[in-house]
Formats: C-alpha cells, structure tokens, sequence
C-alpha cells in the first residue's frame, strides 16, 4: 500500500501517539481525533492534521485506526452522529486496535460491510516500549484480504504480526494474551516481594531469573520498574481490569472457568478502589509491599 493512501487515527493516548509518530516518519499523511487536543500537540507539530470529530478525520482516508478506551468508546467513534461510519468511504478498511470484545468487532465488521468497508479486529500487545520501537505484536481478524492489503502499514509499527481468522478472532486472541499476563503478573510481584524480604540483591535475582524457564516480558520490561517505584502508565490498570472482564464474561459464555483470571482481577480491583486505576499494571506491586 502506498504512501500516497491517507490515513486516520482515531485516540492519540499512550501507545497511539507512538503509532502515529511511525506513520508520520513513514512519510504517510495522517489526520487524528483525540479528546483532548493539546494532548496531541507533538503529533500537530510533527504533521499531523488535527480533526474536530472522527467523522471528519474519516473523509477521505483511505485506512482508518482507532485506538481508544472501552467498548463503549470504540462504538461511540464508529457508530455516534459524528462518527466514522457517517464518513467513511466504500472502499476503505478500518482498523480497530482498542482490546474490546469479540462480539462488538463481530457487529462492525456487518455494519461496515453493509456500507462496502472492510473492517478487522487487530488489538496489540506490547505497552509503550512496543509502541515506541515499533515492534508490536499484532493480532488480527477480518477478511484475509483487507489484511493483505493492509500489511505493509501494520509493519511500520509491528513485527510480530498474524492473522487469527474471520472477525472477532483478534480480539479472542488478545484475551488469551491478557489471561496470560493477568497471572504472570501476580508471579513476577511474589517473586520480587519474596526477593526483598529475604534480603537479596534484586537486580542479581533478575540477572539469573529472566533468561531462564521463570523468564517473561513482565518480567524483564516491568520488574525493573516495579523495584523503581516507577508506577507510570504503559497499560492502565483501569483499562486492564477491562480487558479482565470481557475475558472473563467470554470465558463464561464458553461455559470455561478461570480461577486464576479472577483472583487476578480481585487484585486489581483492589488497586482501581485505592486509587491506582490510572497507574501502570506493574503497580500491582503495591498489594504486596505496601
């Protein structure tokens, strides 16, 4: 796909602002949406052009992203009156890459296809370090061939990409991801609180502990972190509790129960009570030091 195609991106937060300034630097012309304007002023000054609504950053785009919040944002910005499917034209692809759930990416995909737009499901893994390297992973659902056609994009910004199946397959995939993490979690905050209590060096312990069999990306990427006290965002807490609960109502459905899902999220939302939702997920940390 050409740098001449134009593209839209629709929630410019933590990791959408990185995505954007890979497509900038790709030479792509970009037009966004977020809420809060100044928040995207790097973006403006880097290029971008700014947009009063996500309809009127959808009018001629030829591939439009959005990267927002909650469910109910991710249909708000395609479905509302100012939304893009009130703009978008036939021929283009949209591309959702906010974690949501499986049955909203299902009822897009319709409505676009009614309105002859591809859409696919294509959530990330990989926090703000992916975003800013460029080296998300990538899991996407929808027609093979709006995936094709939309590959070469995908690349600017992601290395481990793969296509999951008929829409919603991207989202299910990226609650396997979460379910994954959502536990890990929990045993990278034991071992470090385990490791200080004891009295050990822990950049010793991860020195040892992080390329063998106990290894992780949470391990290696937020641990450091959390021995730092730097609680800042790569992922929300809020947002994760989020993607916990659509998992968990998904799992539900499927008649599957997942204990260690659940204690997960009772821990979290131990934080989100105490005021941390707007902390990074390593802040779990906090359960067991403080």
């Amino acid at each position: 796909m050409s740098q001449n195609k134009k593209i839209a991106f629709i929630g410019t937060g933590v990791m959408g602002a990185s995505i954007v300034k890979h497509l900038i630097n790709a030479k792509y012309s970009v037009s966004i949406y977020t809420r809060t304007k100044s928040k995207a002023q790097s973006l403006l000054e880097l290029g971008a052009t700014w947009s009063t609504t996500p309809k009127e950053a959808s009018e001629n785009a030829d591939v439009i992203f959005t990267m927002v919040g909650f469910p109910k944002d991710v249909e708000e910005v395609y479905c509302g009156q100012d939304g893009i499917f009130q703009a978008a034209k036939k021929g283009s692809i949209v591309i959702d890459m906010t974690t949501s759930e499986p049955s909203l990416a299902k009822k897009l995909y319709e409505q676009a296809k009614e309105k002859g737009i591809s859409s696919l499901d294509a959530p990330v893994s990989g926090g703000d370090v992916g975003a800013q390297n460029g080296t998300l992973s990538i899991m996407v659902g929808g027609d093979k061939q709006a995936f094709e056609d939309v590959y070469p994009i995908l690349q600017i910004f992601g290395k481990n990409i793969v296509y999951q199946g008929e829409a919603g397959s991207g989202q299910h995939t990226k609650m396997c991801n979460q379910i994954l993490i959502s536990t890990n979690m929990i045993g990278v905050c034991e071992a470090i609180s385990y490791g200080i209590k004891a009295g050990l060096d822990i950049e010793n312990v991860f020195q040892s502990i992080s390329t063998g069999a106990a290894g992780s990306w949470s391990l290696s990427n937020l641990g450091p972190r959390m021995v730092k006290g730097d609680l800042e965002p790569g992922f929300y807490i809020k947002h994760f509790i989020k993607d916990m609960r659509i998992a968990i109502d998904e799992a539900e459905r499927m008649n599957l129960n997942l204990p260690g899902l659940k204690l997960s999220k009772e821990l979290y939302n131990h934080l989100l009570e105490n005021g941390y939702g707007e902390k990074g997920t390593q802040a779990l940390i906090k359960y067991y030091v403080e």
